[in-house]
């Protein structure tokens, strides 16, 4: 099931108006989640996981564990005190329904080849489940190393690579210097662009609103059907989820969708912040309609297919 599955959502980390973790609201989305068939990521930087205390973050890792989902769950594993994250790992090593982490590069200090090399070995020798390697510099300060990554490539925990970096050519390079490990974009709009060069899959933000569409289109770029006027819509409908800083618009649009109480963001993030709605809201009826048409399309083409 994890080899398998394409789509994987950062879920966010609903909260009430006080700031408290919103767990009724969490089930829902896990829940539609495991009903599109996508794999989970919680505690990542679209859950917030940096802003959260210890006790939310193990709150929320023993509810999700408590669900017994029916897809695979992908924990966030990020920091930059390595005593501190190896304790992490141990914590999540005793949670029975977790399948797999996010290791994200160290952040803030910047660190060089060696320095990667060494922080990304020490949490895949701790850890005894598979681990997908991430690359987003514009949230870390540098990118993932291409020299550490090839020499990890054949650790036995080194199953993926998460690039967020924006960049095909980027892309490129982790892909050739790892050979074999899965590939997954980072970024909703360029999952098509990034399955022209072997992309297997996408851990988005974009299927938090939209779970069952997000994974048609995760699937028509891999089969290489999209049209080009597709792409752009979809391009234009993700841009609109970060016309603040993710997760703010992505809340704001679940909280308008019904599907959370609350739009409420663990400081320093603000609600805010998000100017105007418009954006979003016209992003969700343009893929309700694009998902609407493109399931009466295949509705017609298994018609035509049994009469034929």
């Amino acid at each position: 099931m994890l080899t398998t599955t394409r789509l994987w959502t950062a879920i966010i980390t609903p909260l009430d108006q006080a700031g408290n973790l919103d767990l009724k609201s969490f089930e829902g989305l896990l829940k539609a989640q495991e009903s599109a068939g996508n794999g989970v990521v919680i505690l990542g930087s679209t859950g917030e996981g940096l802003n959260l205390s210890e006790t939310e973050k193990k709150q929320i890792v023993e509810f999700t564990d408590g669900l017994n989902l029916q897809v695979p769950v992908m924990v966030g594993v990020s920091g930059f005190h390595l005593d501190s994250t190896l304790d992490w790992i141990e914590y999540l090593e005793s949670r029975p329904g977790i399948h797999c982490y996010l290791v994200v590069t160290p952040l803030y200090a910047k660190p060089g080849t060696e320095g990667q090399y060494h922080w990304f070995k020490s949490i895949l020798d701790r850890s005894t489940r598979p681990c997908m390697l991430y690359n987003v510099p514009s949230r870390t300060g540098v990118a993932m190393s291409t020299e550490a990554i090839g020499r990890l490539r054949t650790h036995p925990q080194f199953w993926s690579i998460k690039e967020a970096s924006g960049s095909v050519k980027d892309f490129c390079e982790y892909r050739d210097n790892t050979q074999g490990q899965q590939m997954f974009s980072g970024d909703d709009g360029l999952m098509p662009d990034f399955a022209e060069h072997g992309c297997f899959g996408l851990v988005s933000v974009s299927s938090n609103v939209w779970p069952q569409a997000t994974k048609l289109y995760v699937e028509l770029s891999v089969e290489n059907k999209l049209s080009a006027e597709e792409i752009q819509l979809w391009k234009e409908a993700t841009n609109a989820l970060f016309t603040a800083a993710n997760p703010i618009p992505t809340k704001a649009l679940l909280f308008a969708q019904g599907k959370i109480q609350s739009a409420h963001l663990k400081a320093p993030l603000h609600l805010e912040d998000l100017r105007d709605m418009a954006p979003l809201n016209r992003a969700d009826k343009a893929i309700s309609d694009w998902y609407n048409r493109r399931l009466g399309r295949s509705n017609q083409e298994g018609l035509d297919n049994l009469h034929a």
